[in-house]
């Protein structure tokens, strides 16, 4: 016993050396998990400390050892009072323990760290320790996991009816031939049925007829019934509810005073009010309504002779509607300001136009000058006095032939620019000197078309018409001009030839009195605008392609878009129309952008830019994209407007030009001044 005593003790020593503790006479091990609890070795009998040491002796894992109390399913209600709890397995009285205050029990436990690891067992009055292992299966439990991480939840199917010799039929008997043959018993039976059916022995059920069912006092909208001859139902209009005012006893602001109902006689009948409310002490003192007869009958003569039609209202949002445009931002550059102003010209001035490098500027005004600028400085170059009004110029867009094409009252004048190097000029001398007359007979007519004169003070070529012309345009080679004379015959539209001198008139007949003739930017087309409409000729075929519609009161001017499929036409009614030769002859869009008379469309040569002056002293500039893709339409945007001209007898911007090369817009107004418009 010694002996032992000495190994317990010196065991004793080794685990106060560890991370042991002791408190209150329970010795705790953390490696272990496990709980040994005994009480002081002074209190009580050798029996009784074993009986107390059997019972404090616990195990946290209830499957393995009973429990200490064997009172089975007894309520321990029923020891309440009593000094124990229960019986244990020797039939010996299991005291109960000596509870301690909260104060002390919340002391104890905030010391220990594993406190919240025990659970109080009211059965055997004890305190249990549960393990790592077990904290983690109830931690598992909590998730709506499996207790225990090793089984799976979600294991793979194992197909228990697999076999090797599963192709295989159960039966190798061959198909009998009655699976393949119709049943002549279900053929017996299927002809006594329908014989039963002709024959009235079997009968069915006829459906049972819906009752018709309405709403007495329900709207008369959703019935059916209201249908007359196919003609949709349209109720009445509702009578206006009363309100307040119509009440017996209605508040005091409602009632009106003496000098108000006074003051009704002295206003018209239709603007009187219909009711004047009084005030009643019950229901009983109300007499009967005056006008209920006459109401009555207006409302019955409203319902029978007023006609009534449905309107559909449908919600939209106005902005929904707009088209979704670019941001102006992202459409630069376009001009928008005004950078320079020519003055020199004493009248107004009528048509402008660019020299195709973009320096040159050369005016026709109605004081009988033509006026050469140069753009960059508003340098006033060169002037000629042709003593007549100047109504149409063209610049001729070879860069190796500066050559100015003027209408001068009736007949068109060639004259040399005068700029440029020594050999252009030797080169466009050569080309205005006429030998003699140039007369081009036609078959019927035994007066020539246009006679081809030498102009000896200004050293060019005067070509005369018989009637005054109105316009001149160029062929964008440069050889080729064509001129219109606002007539119904059929020398209208004459086409010129500069380098032989030669004039025809390539039409027969005229559907309309033409107003302007241009030439297609890169083919042998032919535009040709009348009042109307706008003929497209094939010169090569000499016949016609297209008629464009469109559909306004006159048209005033006309311009191609450089890639030839997209043409653009102003009216007097101060409209423009942008048509697409490819989708259709009506016009794409029309745009009413101006109050007055459009005098003049111009599309940019570079930029997706088209522009249109108006008499109302104005000038449009839009975006006009058109794209390669034949399946997307032009994108048209409206820019800005440009102002700066003063009105003159009424008449505002009379041409507007863009620059060959760059974003700018050359304005003629009549005030006799020419303005330059720049981003």
């Amino acid at each position: 016993m010694g002996h032992n005593d000495g190994e317990h003790e010196h065991e004793g020593d080794d685990l106060s050396a560890d991370d042991s503790s002791w408190s209150d006479g329970v010795w705790s091990e953390d490696d272990d998990e496990e709980t040994l609890s005994f009480e002081d070795s002074g209190s009580g009998s050798d029996g009784e400390s074993h009986e107390a040491a059997v019972a404090e002796e616990s195990d946290s894992s209830e499957d393995e050892v009973a429990p200490r109390n064997t009172v089975g399913d007894v309520p321990l209600e029923w020891y309440k009072d009593e000094e124990h709890i229960g019986y244990d397995i020797d039939g010996r009285k299991i005291k109960k323990r000596d509870r301690e205050g909260r104060i002390e029990a919340y002391l104890r436990n905030a010391d220990d760290a594993k406190n919240w690891r025990k659970i109080y067992d009211e059965y055997n009055d004890e305190e249990v320790q549960i393990t790592k292992d077990e904290a983690k299966i109830i931690s598992r439990l909590l998730k709506g996991k499996t207790p225990h991480t090793n089984v799976d939840p979600y294991p793979d199917y194992v197909d228990w009816f697999e076999y090797e010799d599963k192709g295989h039929p159960l039966s190798n008997a061959p198909e009998p031939k009655r699976r393949f043959v119709p049943s002549k018993w279900e053929q017996k039976k299927v002809v006594k049925l329908v014989r039963a059916i002709r024959n009235g022995w079997i009968k069915f059920d006829k459906p049972k007829e819906e009752q018709n069912l309405y709403l007495l006092w329900g709207d008369e909208t959703d019935t059916t019934d209201n249908k007359r001859h196919g003609l949709s139902y349209i109720p009445p209009p509702k009578p206006k509810l009363p309100g307040h005012e119509e009440s017996y006893n209605p508040s005091v602001e409602y009632i009106p005073t003496q000098e108000e109902i006074d003051s009704y006689q002295l206003m018209y009948e239709e603007d009187r009010p219909k009711f004047i409310p009084k005030r009643f002490e019950c229901l009983r003192s109300v007499p009967a309504y005056e006008k209920a007869l006459r109401e009555g009958f207006d409302r019955c003569l409203d319902l029978y002779l007023c006609p009534r039609t449905r309107k559909k209202r449908i919600n939209i949002d106005p902005e929904s509607l707009k088209p979704k445009l670019p941001s102006k931002k992202d459409l630069r550059p376009y001009p928008k300001t005004c950078y320079l102003e020519f003055k020199g010209h004493m009248s107004p001035v009528k048509s402008i136009s660019v020299e195709i490098t973009g320096q040159w500027l050369a005016s026709g005004s109605c004081d009988g000058t033509i006026r050469v600028w140069e753009v960059e400085t508003g340098r006033c170059l060169k002037v000629w006095d042709v003593g007549g009004d100047v109504r149409h110029i063209a610049w001729n867009p070879s860069p190796d032939r500066p050559i100015l094409a003027a209408v001068v009252g009736h007949d068109l004048l060639l004259i040399n620019a005068e700029v440029g190097s020594e050999e252009m000029q030797t080169m466009v001398k050569d080309l205005l000197k006429v030998d003699e007359m140039a007369l081009q007979d036609d078959t019927d007519d035994k007066k020539p078309a246009v006679r081809w004169l030498k102009h000896d003070k200004l050293d060019g070529i005067t070509l005369v018409h018989q009637k005054a012309v109105s316009n001149v345009e160029w062929h964008y080679k440069g050889d080729y001009f064509t001129t219109v004379v606002p007539t119904g015959d059929t020398r209208a539209v004459l086409l010129h030839q500069l380098t032989k001198k030669h004039s025809h008139h390539p039409f027969r007949k005229m559907p309309g009195l033409p107003v302007a003739a241009t030439f297609h930017p890169s083919q042998k087309m032919f535009f040709v605008a009348t009042k109307k409409f706008v003929q497209i000729y094939d010169l090569q075929k000499a016949q016609l392609v297209k008629k464009l519609e469109s559909g306004l009161r006159e048209i005033s001017s006309i311009s191609i878009h450089p890639g030839g499929d997209n043409v653009i036409v102003g009216s007097r009614d101060g409209k423009l129309c942008w048509f697409d030769t490819d989708l259709s002859t009506r016009p794409y869009k029309t745009l009413k952008i101006h109050s007055k008379d459009v005098t003049s469309v111009a599309f940019h040569r570079k930029y997706p830019l088209f522009a249109s002056s108006s008499e109302d002293c104005t000038a449009y500039v839009c975006h006009g994209m058109v794209y390669s893709d034949l399946n997307q339409n032009p994108l048209i945007v409206p820019l800005g407007i440009l102002r700066g001209h003063s009105s003159s007898d009424g008449r505002g911007v009379l041409d507007c030009k863009f620059h060959p090369k760059q974003p700018w817009l050359f304005t003629a107004g009549a005030d006799s001044v020419i303005r330059l418009y720049c981003d």
